[in-house]
């Protein structure tokens, strides 16, 4: 046992029997009641054996005794809680088991000594970052590679022999060598559709009508309407053959699909519709133009067959505490640098630092280590704070770097085994 006995009990204490797995222990009420929200102190109150059973697995009203269907080595830990008024963990205690005993007795984690209190936050901590792995639809981003639970939903529908291989084939480029084609020719898509995309962004491929307008080069024009025919058709089948539809339809790499290609329909409808002279439809050619620029997406296409992007994903959904931490930290920080700059740079007339908005701009570059060099202070109170600025920017921004790095490794690990083990049991069947 550990610490220092708090309490010795007199001969005239009333006390409690407890049988916790065949370990009996005879408790004095005063100990207990040292910490009221405690299962025990309360099972001391009760006044009826229904209130009695709520809290205990039995009750022998002959010999007085509480039972206890819980792990009796675990129990000693409590019992010396008791006497000591400290909670202690053993190396040898499973943490995530320490927790739900201390849980299930009404201990709470403030209890822990200080020797033990910081070690169990860690451990947990590590829990919990692994824990994160063993979601399979958050480490794979898809949620929708074929598993049991995808072959039951398959079992009784229409054509679900069918469906089932056509689904292999496009999910899982290891399915097979005519899965593993049709995932390169829908990657070579996306990258020829990526190259027109900035092909066309060059002045020698820019071309006007007789009316001035801005059209497309012919031959960009076609691979363009090549890729979207392809996009569109694998988008359809994939979503014909998908065991749940609404689940498809939720997937975030299937609604990049869809808004990869949505910009070209939505053009061309709008070039129907619109006759040139048209003044109402002005303003839709303006939302067009910026729909245009939704075809950035088909970059992001590419996570579907990476597992790295699927990982990176992953990992910034389950780093957005420590990335709004990230975002608190920065956005303090500049305020109270670009507030100091503004006052002591504001009488230097060569300096740009004139405004606090421009001060926010300089002290948000120096911070994230970016540092065009537009902008700068020129008086030395302004240099010393300009110092302290890109200093307090390195700690902040790598404080949750290694947490965030942590996490990426275990998505990355979990996700390749994920993608390994797929393929063993293919080549199994």
């Amino acid at each position: 046992m550990f610490g220092q006995i708090l309490h010795r009990h007199g001969p005239d204490d009333r006390f409690i029997n407890v049988n916790v797995g065949g370990f009996k222990q005879r408790l004095a009420h005063s100990v207990l009641r040292r910490f009221p929200q405690s299962r025990l102190a309360r099972l001391s109150c009760c006044g009826s054996e229904e209130a009695i059973l709520e809290l205990c697995d039995d009750f022998s009203p002959a010999e007085m005794e509480y039972y206890f269907d819980r792990s009796p080595s675990f129990f000693c830990y409590v019992l010396n809680f008791y006497l000591t008024g400290k909670l202690h963990l053993d190396d040898t205690v499973c943490v995530l088991s320490f927790a739900q005993e201390i849980e299930y007795w009404g201990i709470k984690q403030r209890h822990l000594d200080w020797c033990c209190g910081e070690r169990f936050q860690e451990l947990m901590e590590l829990v919990t970052d692994r824990g994160l792995g063993h979601d399979s639809e958050s480490l794979s981003m898809s949620g929708l590679t074929l598993s049991e639970d995808g072959e039951e939903t398959f079992e009784g529908s229409w054509c679900a022999e069918t469906r089932r291989n056509v689904w292999l084939q496009l999910e899982n480029p290891t399915y097979s060598r005519s899965a593993k084609a049709i995932a390169v020719a829908s990657l070579s898509v996306v990258l020829v559709s990526i190259v027109a995309m900035c092909v066309h962004s060059l002045p020698d491929f820019h071309q006007v009508d007789e009316n001035d307008q801005e059209i497309e080069d012919p031959v960009l024009a076609v691979l363009e309407n090549i890729c979207v025919v392809v996009f569109s058709l694998e988008f359809v089948v994939r979503l014909a053959v998908a065991p749940s539809p609404w689940r498809f339809l939720s997937n975030s790499l299937n609604i990049i699909d869809l808004m990869s290609v949505m910009p070209f329909y939505v053009t061309l409808i709008y070039d129907l519709v619109d006759d040139g002279d048209s003044k109402e439809l002005e303003n839709v050619g303006k939302v067009v133009q910026i729909l245009r620029l939704m075809r950035v997406f088909r970059i992001l296409k590419l996570a579907r067959h990476s597992a790295g992007l699927r990982s990176l994903g992953a990992t910034l959904r389950h780093s957005a505490h420590e990335m709004r931490l990230l975002v608190l930290f920065l956005s303090v920080s500049i305020s109270v640098f670009s507030t100091l700059t503004y006052f002591v740079e504001k009488e230097a007339p060569e300096s740009l630092l004139q405004n606090i908005p421009a001060c926010w701009w300089w002290a948000t570059i120096s911070m994230t280590t970016v540092g065009y060099g537009d902008t700068f202070p020129v008086t030395l109170p302004g240099k010393l704070i300009g110092t302290l600025c890109i200093v307090s920017g390195l700690l902040i921004v790598a404080l949750p770097i290694t947490n965030i790095f942590n996490k990426f490794s275990i998505f990355y690990e979990r996700q390749r085994l994920m993608d390994l083990n797929k393929k063993k049991d293919l080549s199994g069947e």
